[in-house]
């Protein structure tokens, strides 16, 4: 069963071995290094572990982490908004389990932190993402027309979201 927990320092080995990985690097953004580390792996728990509020969690089968999933709170006039983003560990892919933690994370989005919109950006080939996202009831917005620069290629960017349609109907009637 998949769960969302926060990340821990004895997950440091784990998420090392599965992030070192260039077919998941590949669909994300530069600042994840690559190769992946144990060391960036420890900096970047001890980073998280400071969050206030939690929005990044790992993603565990089991009670064993396969991925990571998190909110990126937006600000300013976008401050009930929020960017998700997440990756499987390769082994597990295929199986429904970032759709389940795509879902848990909206859930927590909505209902704990009172975001009306989440949405997300996928790499044009990344279709398993895409996937994801429709199946966890993301609606697809567009298209960004080459706006990813990625090992030293340009990519569009497919955008997906998903409104909280309590806090839709409650801005309506307000």
């Amino acid at each position: 069963m998949i769960h969302l927990r926060k990340l821990e320092n004895t997950d440091k080995d784990k998420l090392a071995s599965l992030l070192n990985n260039k077919k998941i690097w590949d669909n994300l953004r530069d600042y994840v290094p690559y190769p992946y580390t144990v060391t960036d792996a420890t900096t970047f728990i001890n980073t998280i572990q400071k969050e206030k509020p939690t929005v990044t969690f790992a993603i565990t089968l089991n009670n064993e982490l396969i991925g990571v999933i998190g909110l990126i709170l937006q600000t300013d006039i976008y401050q009930k908004s929020a960017e998700i983003g997440y990756w499987l560990g390769e082994p597990y892919w295929g199986n429904g389990y970032v759709t389940t933690a795509i879902q848990k994370m909206k859930t927590y989005g909505f209902e704990k932190l009172g975001l009306i919109r989440i949405f997300a950006g996928t790499f044009e080939q990344n279709i398993g993402s895409q996937r994801a996202l429709e199946k966890a009831g993301f609606k697809f917005e567009g298209i960004f027309k080459k706006a990813i620069y990625k090992n030293k290629q340009v990519f569009d960017e497919y955008r997906y979201a998903i409104l909280n349609p309590e806090m839709i109907e409650n801005s309506v009637s307000s």
